[in-house]
């Protein structure tokens, strides 16, 4: 059963541990950042059907890495608000180099992860 929650501060902590692998976060930077410039694309220039293909290109590789990566349901299908916006917040703190902090207190390793093939 999928979890529910009272607030976003409660919220946010959980939205972390479900991104805790670096790929699912790196896949989330790019569908977001892809999203982002088609809709300011679309609406600057004007083709509307970048505005239409934005969500996909965001959501699209944000779910896959979550069926392969995480190997979990995106927390969009349940609280699709809080998760649109914390896709967003969590994105500006890599940006600002200001997620580490974020991640370890919500119990998630920060540790570097080695390739499969490191000594």
């Amino acid at each position: 059963m999928a979890e529910r929650f009272s607030s976003y501060a409660e919220f946010w902590p959980h939205y972390l541990r479900e991104h805790s692998h670096p790929r699912t976060r790196s896949i989330h930077y790019v569908g977001t950042i892809t999203a982002l410039l088609l809709l300011g694309i679309g609406l600057v220039s004007g083709p509307w059907w970048l505005l239409a293909i934005a969500p996909l290109a965001g959501y699209g590789p944000a779910w896959i890495g979550h069926l392969f990566i995480e190997n979990n349901r995106p927390a969009t299908f349940i609280h699709p608000l809080w998760s649109l916006l914390s896709d967003f917040r969590m994105l500006f703190l890599w940006a600002t180099l200001r997620l580490e902090p974020e991640l370890r207190g919500a119990g998630v390793s920060t540790a570097a992860v080695a390739p499969p093939d490191a000594p």
